[in-house]
């Protein structure tokens, strides 16, 4: 068998990847991490992540990130900005096309992520953790009984809306259709509760920020519009918590078994149907997605490669 040019190659600088990357590192493997854009996944947006544990006080996504990355340096492990265009096991080594070259490994683990669908309306972008959140258990805290905007009508927004009126009682949950598409029961659970006031017909316009005394902007009031009657006012809230659905970044990945959304399915060892291929985090088929749930995943699919590179090299014992 020809030597690849790395053991272990790891696509995406989330959570997953980079606690991959740490304890690929240190079962020994030549590990590479490939991301193209900043390290981090969508930790980076958190301002004050206070749940993640070994923490008790809140501590920035960007902090957090960059611990990550190097305690996985620390270890041995390589990093490499680029871009993935595709992947392809030849016999028993994996092919990595990517921006800047080729690359050929023994087993390669997706952790892509997923990207939070956007509203596109004005003031969403640029407030994006500053109030506008898409992340209820995250960021939900910060704004204890405080007024609080939820948009979206499935099983995701009337899940985070339930969690969300334990914080605060008052909730304003909005849809732009005249009933919601979540679970009958779950849907139910929303419209009894007390501290829930639902706007069916009813659309995010804008978000607008307001400068606190240091001069940081944050989530002000939003401007809304009844679709039935035609009726566009304001309404102060403290956050804006936006659950629309997301899409997974697996498009550039074929032959690997999806589910209907696109998130990649594996089994508890976190493999795909593909030997040698791995997935963690929240571009994986998971019930939960928390940056501690993608951390332990990536530990997990770490592990599980550096037992595949050793049956494949016939050095498992």
């Amino acid at each position: 068998m020809l030597k690849p040019d790395k053991d272990l190659i790891i696509i995406g600088g989330g959570a997953a990847g980079l606690s991959a990357a740490q304890y690929g590192a240190r079962a020994n493997l030549n590990t590479l991490l490939i991301e193209e854009t900043a390290l981090g996944g969508q930790a980076l947006i958190i301002e004050g992540l206070e749940n993640y544990p070994g923490f008790p006080e809140p501590i920035s996504g960007f902090e957090l990130a960059q611990r990550f990355e190097q305690q996985a340096r620390n270890f041995g492990a390589e990093f490499l900005t680029a871009s993935v265009k595709r992947v392809q096991k030849e016999g028993e080594l994996f092919k990595v096309e990517t921006s800047a070259g080729v690359l050929t490994s023994y087993a390669v683990l997706i952790a892509t992520g997923a990207k939070h669908r956007m509203l596109g309306v004005p003031g969403e972008k640029e407030l994006a953790g500053k109030g506008v959140s898409y992340c209820a258990t995250c960021d939900g805290p910060f704004f204890k009984n405080q007024k609080m905007l939820v948009v979206g009508g499935g099983d995701a927004a009337c899940d985070e809306a339930m969690f969300l009126a334990k914080l605060s009682d008052k909730i304003i949950h909005i849809h732009r259709r005249d009933r919601f598409r979540a679970q009958k029961a779950l849907a139910n659970r929303v419209l009894n509760n007390p501290h829930i006031q639902v706007r069916f017909n009813t659309v995010l316009e804008r978000i607008h920020g307001i400068k606190n005394p240091m001069g940081i902007e944050k989530v002000h009031k939003v401007t809304l519009k009844q679709l039935d009657t035609g009726k566009v006012y304001d309404e102060e809230v403290a956050a804006v918590f936006v659950f629309i659905g997301s899409d997974p970044n697996t498009g550039f990945i074929e032959g690997v078994e999806k589910d209907e959304n696109g998130y990649i399915l594996t089994d508890q060892r976190m493999q795909t149907n593909i030997p040698g291929l791995f997935c963690a985090g929240d571009s994986r088929a998971t019930p939960f997605r928390q940056i501690v749930v993608a951390a332990g995943e990536g530990a997990i699919a770490a592990h599980s490669a550096a037992q595949y590179i050793d049956e494949l090299l016939g050095q498992a014992y």
